[in-house]
């Protein structure tokens, strides 16, 4: 396995992991967000550009979610 493939590898199992547990904390979406970064960076080093985009856009979307469950956290709703 080259280091691009492992690189993937990592970013797609936190991307399942922190999809999984987002139910139970606002960092968990953070940290969902941040693979989704891994995620699409790995799309475009390895070419599939339609792959690194998608990406790109669930991070931005998994950002606003984190936002708002933060606010949410932070009010005590």
């Amino acid at each position: 396995m080259n280091p691009l493939s492992l690189f993937g590898l990592i970013a797609v199992t936190l991307m399942v992991t922190f999809y999984a547990l987002e139910n139970r904390s606002a960092w968990c979406v953070l940290g969902f967000a941040i693979a989704c970064v891994m995620g699409s960076i790995y799309g475009f080093l390895q070419g599939a550009w339609p792959f690194g985009l998608v990406e790109g856009i669930w991070t931005f979307i998994a950002l606003r979610r984190w936002w708002y469950a933060r606010l949410k956290t932070d009010h005590g709703d």
